[in-house]
């Protein structure tokens, strides 16, 4: 499969009615990707052979071997994007039909920055054992599939449900292409500012998909605490309105026994990480230790806005393209699934995460500056990076399988 971006102009795209011209609209004409053949069809010899009778040799010797599927198919190459619509951007549950342009977006930065083929699928279904069942139907056609967009905490089940009934990659980027990014940033920025992960303290605002995969990943890597709140305030033990993924939370974060409000739990932490939306008060902002570092990742509206947060923080990142440091998902996951279906990897496991991190970080670790403590998407390093720390990490695991 390859990607193609249709003309951003075109006669029927052009304003009659003194409408100012729209290029997004323009770009999405037609949808954004094709399928290409990877070998010819010229003549009866070549037809003979792409088709019948030569394909079913290839057929009959999967059926007796079929780990040959991966030489002698697209599998070991292509993943599924999958959604249910429910959670898309910041736009909310609009659909799986309205999903499509973000999904076929999804599939053109995997082969545009990793390599790696995927293929658009926008379920009918938000039923939770629907949405298993079906993917799990689809499976023998894939190598990995990229969950995407689909609201929490359903995200969280449909993840673990697929990884215990499948031996292929399973990867919910809106928590753990996130959580990594936003690892490797944490980790340059703290080395900016003489800092060890291990001293550090974190606030993260939100308790969703993001929140809880950049929470365990920051306790994984070894941070020295991390509250999350959620929009009743910190999510600690002693709170009866927990879901059972909060309570999970409650139990491996808040080392300190915080309790009460975000802007409480702010008082004298090292960092914010924002993956809410809403607003955080500056005073608020004021009270965090000297050098803070903030991660005000909500689009288009960062909780904190950079102006405010230059005020008081070293390092500010956002989840915006027009500011630096922006954490931003193409930084991982196309590398991560390229390694993972390089080595035939039967999971991701957060070995592989922490390894993609330690990559990613590594790209800009002596080029760091307040305003570089991540690296561009456009970077040509880092999906060869991810990809050769993610395959290594698998191998060290024992879970590739070649």
């Amino acid at each position: 499969m390859a990607a193609e971006i249709v003309n951003p102009r075109s006669d029927s795209d052009s304003s009659t009615d003194g409408e100012p011209f729209d290029p997004a609209f323009a770009l999405h004409r037609g949808g954004k990707m094709a399928v290409q053949a990877t070998v010819p069809v010229r003549d009866r010899d070549d037809l003979s052979l792409a088709y019948t009778p030569g394909v079913a040799k290839v057929c009959s010797a999967i059926a007796e071997q079929p780990e040959l599927v991966h030489d002698y198919t697209w599998k070991s190459q292509v993943v599924a994007v999958v959604t249910d619509g429910t959670a898309v951007l910041g736009l909310g549950d609009i659909g799986p039909e309205a999903s499509l342009p973000v999904m076929e977006g999804k599939a053109i930065l995997f082969k545009q920055f990793g390599g790696v083929d995927a293929v658009p699928i926008a379920l009918g279904t938000t039923d939770t054992d629907e949405i298993v069942d079906t993917v799990v139907r689809l499976a023998p056609s894939f190598g990995g599939v990229n969950l995407e967009d689909i609201s929490a905490p359903r995200c969280f089940e449909i993840e673990r449900r697929l990884q215990e009934k499948l031996d292929i990659p399973i990867f919910h980027d809106d928590q753990h292409g996130t959580a990594v990014v936003t690892l490797a940033a944490l980790r340059n920025a703290a080395k900016l500012t003489d800092r060890a992960l291990g001293q550090l303290r974190a606030v993260i605002s939100g308790a969703g998909a993001a929140g809880v995969a950049i929470a365990k990943i920051l306790i994984e890597a070894g941070i020295g605490d991390v509250a999350v709140c959620d929009r009743k305030g910190v999510v600690s033990a002693d709170r009866e309105d927990l879901t059972d993924v909060k309570r999970e939370v409650a139990g491996f974060t808040n080392k300190g026994g915080l309790t009460g409000s975000l802007e409480s739990a702010l008082e004298g932490a090292d960092v914010f990480i924002g993956v809410s939306g809403g607003t955080v008060p500056e005073e608020a902002v004021a009270k965090m230790a000297k050098d803070s570092l903030i991660f005000a990742m909500a689009n288009p509206n960062p909780e904190i806005h950079p102006d405010v947060a230059h005020k008081y923080a070293a390092v500010v990142a956002t989840g915006r393209s027009d500011y630096p440091n922006q954490i931003n998902n193409v930084l991982a996951f196309p590398g991560i699934f390229a390694g993972a279906l390089q080595v035939r990897a039967s999971q991701i496991t957060e070995g592989m995460k922490l390894a993609a991190a330690e990559a990613l970080a590594a790209v800009v670790a002596d080029e760091l500056s307040a305003d570089k403590v991540i690296p561009s998407p456009f970077d040509e390093r880092v999906a060869p990076a991810v990809t050769a720390a993610v395959a290594a990490a698998a191998r060290a695991e024992g879970v590739a399988r070649r």
